[in-house]
């Protein structure tokens, strides 16, 4: 099997990226974009912990693609600015690394709310889905699935229920092809990364599993 190159989406500083996803999508409204229904919506957040009651998100990461993988959108990636007593609640796995990833820094620089994330997310999909067609997908997006109901209810509604979580597909991996080499992943621990990989990872399993092209 040939080797996958992950190709990380590219992305502007926060501000500047919501301003320039306005536009692009804008402009795509007018001009490119179809919304469609057999589309993926693919979403990862990360977050001040696992709590969805008692955390909040710190950063999303969106990226459309079409049936085979292939991206159909421009892809979004927005640090969201909250206070410092938030990052102060953080516990001390959360704080190591998203500390060290940059994300602390990026969020306290940031000048876009949780609301303002959720609307430019939420306006990129309209764009290029159909309402209730395209299912969430990711690795693990169960987390992601708890925190869009809690802090972005607009986004969740407006996705299917279903979802496709790469993560059945390593379990089922193991199992079923124990010889099976393991799909690599860096574990950056940013949402921009995150989903360039698993959308890499769902292709590997693409071809060793349905031998789709």
């Amino acid at each position: 099997m040939a080797r996958l190159v992950v190709r990380q989406p590219r992305f502007l500083p926060d501000r500047q990226q919501t301003l320039v996803l306005e536009f692009l999508v804008g402009t795509a409204e007018k001009t490119v974009a179809q919304p469609r229904g057999d589309r993926l919506v693919w979403i990862d957040l990360e977050m001040t912990g696992l709590d969805p009651r008692a955390d909040t998100i710190l950063e999303i990461a969106v990226q459309i693609t079409g049936a085979a993988l292939d991206p159909v959108a421009p892809p979004l990636c927005i640090a969201i600015h909250h206070p410092p007593r938030v990052l102060a609640r953080m516990d001390r796995w959360n704080t190591t690394h998203h500390t060290a990833s940059g994300l602390v820094d990026r969020v306290a620089s940031s000048r876009v709310s949780l609301a303002q994330a959720e609307s430019a997310a939420l306006r990129l999909v309209r764009a290029w889905c159909t309402k209730h067609t395209a299912p969430l997908c990711g690795n693990s997006v169960w987390v992601d699935r708890m925190f869009l109901v809690h802090h972005m209810p607009r986004l969740n509604a407006f996705l299917h229920y279903r979802t496709i979580d790469v993560s059945t597909l390593k379990e089922l991996a193991k199992r079923w092809r124990p010889r099976m080499k393991p799909f690599k992943k860096a574990k950056r621990h940013l949402a921009a990364s995150d989903i360039a990989e698993s959308i890499a990872e769902l292709e590997y399993y693409r071809q060793a599993f349905f031998a789709c092209r």
